[in-house]
């Protein structure tokens, strides 16, 4: 009974570890040609102007969406569209000086001497609203980990994903 339990136990796992591979295997780099029209056209909408640099189409939970990398004035910005050019995320690269003390307040308590290497507003667009949700943070502790943390601008740290090499 307890090898049939086990042999349940690591089936499941195995499932879980497959599922988060398919997941991240539905991104593709895509040319810009191969971009529905009505994501280039509400792509020039909302960042009239902007360079174009890169496309990537992803397929989560079921849903299309295409991330379009670009830069607008002086930011490396990518922006999530719904296959019917409908705009629902914005990361847009800043500064590490721009983020709100409370932020950076947590971040240092957390990662003291850490040092920011970069540093992402993400704002989620609902019904037309832009509503900055959280700072992405990729850092770098004083013990050379490295880790990508998201952060509300009340500086709640929301995910911490340990990003080094050989971990665990």
């Amino acid at each position: 009974m307890r090898v049939l339990i086990a042999w349940r136990v690591a089936g499941a796992l195995l499932a879980i570890v497959a599922s988060g591979q398919v997941a991240r295997a539905d991104e593709e780099k895509i040319p810009l040609d191969k971009v529905p029209k009505a994501v280039l056209d509400a792509v020039k909408a909302r960042f009239a102007g902007a360079q174009l640099t890169g496309a990537e189409k992803e397929v989560e939970n079921g849903k299309t969406l295409y991330e379009i990398a670009l830069k607008y004035n002086d930011h490396k910005i990518e922006a999530a569209f719904t296959p019917d050019g409908k705009l629902v995320e914005i990361e847009k690269q800043v500064p590490a000086s721009d983020i709100p003390a409370a932020v950076r307040q947590a971040l240092e308590i957390k990662y003291p001497n850490a040092t920011f290497k970069m540093v992402e507003e993400v704002t989620k667009v609902t019904n037309g609203q832009e509503t900055l949700e959280y700072y992405e943070v990729l850092l770098e502790t004083a013990q050379n980990k490295k880790f990508e943390v998201c952060v509300t601008a009340e500086g709640k740290i929301t995910k911490e994903e340990d990003k080094s090499k050989g971990k665990g």
